[in-house]
């Protein structure tokens, strides 16, 4: 290659030797890397789950409180990373009344429990508390990525209890062309894997949902890196980045059962196929006013699998929401801060 002598080979290793070693003294700098900015307090507790009220930040919040419901697969503190990566605190500034659910970390004693007990007993146990809290027959639903599937379910069963509706990067049709972590799921024999394990081990989904872009999320972002050892703050946004992905809760095993198969393997939400206890779901009763916020780039949910909801739900006011950019890009990118919070708020309060 042109220009490339071995004085400049030289010069090159050991410029990368400084970055590393500079990078070395300021990861033990570093101290504990934080996530969870925005002050909130408990207000209910049952099992793992605790539900939290986060603190105002306007005088008088909107009287409709907004409840929100993460999914089971990775911890909600994405929702709320730091002070300028912020969709909560966005919502926050806009005036909403901020509530949302933690399912904590299941264990042994959790591998029973199935999708009529986060949907029938944890979703409305929490939405039960907030209408006797506030004073209100029906509160505001936002439902995250898979949280948004258990929330359309939840919707469809109990209508009355749900004022407005608003799914972020949720999967409704499982079986679009593009959706790659179902052609991946769909060959997995579920029960094989729930009777062997019990709870599925998060470790095995992290491995699933970074197996399905390997280069970038498995090697080059840790390529990338060198250029910023020497930043401090930078390295710590990238390392609040790694402790989300790889901080994920083990699925307690008989939900975990009935949504691979169900909803990946057989597509049965968008059929109105899918029963929770002994109640069959049919998103045609889903009749409130329904925001539906996708990612243009999404690699996990197919924006072709979020905006199949149109065609199946009830709405007579359904809206669609798009946002430019990929999964993780909606929660944290400076584009995401800027538009998807206040365009959820101006949503929520015209109605």
């Amino acid at each position: 290659m042109i220009g490339l002598t071995p004085e400049r080979i030289t010069e090159e290793l050991q410029h990368f030797h400084a970055k590393l070693t500079q990078g070395a003294k300021t990861l033990r700098d570093l101290g504990e890397i934080e996530t969870g900015v925005s002050p909130r307090d408990p207000v209910y507790q049952e099992g793992k789950l605790t539900l939290y009220r986060y603190q105002p930040r306007v005088e008088q919040p909107h009287p409709v409180p907004l409840l929100i419901v993460y999914a089971l697969v990775n911890r909600p503190y994405m929702m709320d990373l730091q002070e300028d990566r912020s969709m909560i605190r966005g919502l926050l500034d806009a005036g909403l009344d901020i509530y949302l659910i933690d399912w904590g970390y299941p264990d042994a004693e959790d591998h029973h429990l199935t999708l009529a007990d986060y949907i029938q007993r944890y979703i409305q146990h929490c939405v039960d508390h907030l209408r006797e809290r506030h004073d209100l027959d029906a509160i505001n639903l936002l439902g995250v990525c898979q949280g948004g599937a258990l929330s359309l379910c939840f919707a469809a069963l109990y209508p009355e209890k749900i004022r407005n509706l608003i799914t972020m990067v949720t999967p409704v049709d499982f079986h679009t062309p593009d959706n790659l972590l179902t052609h991946l799921i769909r060959h997995v024999d579920v029960d094989l894997l729930v009777n062997t394990f019990g709870n599925l081990p998060g470790q095995m989904l992290n491995f699933a949902f970074v197996s399905l872009s390997p280069f970038r999320l498995a090697g080059q972002k840790y390529v990338d890196v060198a250029d910023i050892l020497d930043d401090a703050h930078a390295l710590k946004n990238f390392l609040r980045m790694e402790k989300w992905i790889y901080d994920s809760p083990d699925q307690a095993g008989e939900a975990f059962r009935q949504f691979a198969k169900d909803f990946f393997q057989q597509n049965k939400l968008v059929k109105g196929e899918v029963v929770i206890g002994d109640r069959q779901v049919d998103l045609h009763s889903v009749t409130m006013p329904v925001l539906n916020v996708y990612a243009s780039q999404d690699h996990l949910v197919p924006p072709a699998a979020s905006t199949a909801l149109a065609g199946v739900c009830g709405s007579q006011d359904y809206s669609e929401l798009s946002f430019k950019g990929g999964h993780i890009g909606i929660y944290v990118s400076a584009r995401s801060q800027r538009e998807v919070p206040p365009a959820i708020a101006a949503w929520l309060l015209t109605h």
